[in-house]
């Protein structure tokens, strides 16, 4: 084999171990049987959440997570598959899952989460999880919850005290 094609491919095998080592979350679909139209959308909407979407040659793509690892994720490495990669943890999970509801033909397999190899369940729990930008509103909610109360009780004290003085 030529020299050339060998580097091409290791630097592909580099590039692929990279993103499942620095993702926060990475998951594998099965696209057969979807329209270019639906693969099309489906990128588009992985791209609005920061995920990005590629489709490697599965040898290579086994090769990078034994590099990244992640041997258990050989297994689903088979098929017409392609990979999501996320910086955010549940953004991969939850555009695949809620994209896999409204079109059966794609299908997910497996992922990594934080280094460890998960599976369809998990990636299916992950995305009923709020992005990152809804789980920080959800904490500040929860900090202010007590000083809004406080809040709350000192007027009504205020305002009992001033009906009593009237």
């Amino acid at each position: 084999m030529n020299q050339a094609i060998i580097d091409a491919k290791k630097a592909v095998v580099s590039e692929i171990s990279e993103k499942m080592k620095n993702s926060a979350s990475t998951v594998v679909v099965e696209y057969r049987g979807l329209t270019v139209a639906e693969v099309t959308q489906l990128r588009r909407n992985l791209r609005e959440e920061g995920v990005e979407f590629k489709v490697y040659k599965n040898k290579l793509a086994q090769r990078a997570a034994e590099d990244a690892g992640v041997n258990a994720l050989t297994e689903s490495l088979t098929g017409p598959n392609a990979i999501a990669f996320g910086n955010d943890a549940v953004a991969p999970s939850r555009v695949l899952a809620k994209f896999a509801k409204e079109h059966e033909n794609l299908v997910l397999k497996a992922g990594i989460v934080e280094g460890k190899v998960v599976d369809v369940e998990t990636i299916k729990q992950l995305s009923a999880l709020p992005n990152r930008d809804g789980m920080l509103s959800m904490l500040l909610s929860c900090l202010q919850a007590p000083v809004r109360n406080y809040a709350c009780v000192v007027k009504a004290v205020a305002d009992s005290k001033e009906e009593a003085g009237a």
